[in-house]
């Protein structure tokens, strides 16, 4: 089974920056998503979501510092497909 890659959610700040950097550096694969593209083609801000942060199997990651703990974990594939699996 393929394993899913985890979201990291950017704005262009600093910190976003640093978390590219982190992610690079650890050779960590992830899908970008910058939140300000957001707000030009739907529907505005993400009010509640913070930049930087993960979305991954293993759960959600905030600010520079969550960004910093996803990066320190070990990931191990998946037993059994957690309830995320379809998000």
């Amino acid at each position: 089974m393929a394993r899913r890659k985890p979201v990291l959610l950017v704005d262009g700040s600093e910190n976003s920056r640093k978390a590219v950097m982190l992610l690079k550096e650890r050779g960590i694969e992830y899908v970008e998503y910058d939140m300000r593209k957001f707000a030009e083609s739907c529907c505005g801000d993400l009010p509640t979501t913070r930049a930087p942060s993960v979305f991954a199997p293993e759960g959600i990651f905030q600010d520079i510092e969550g960004v910093r703990e996803y990066a320190r974990m070990d990931r191990k594939e998946p037993d059994a497909e957690s309830e995320s699996a379809y998000w």
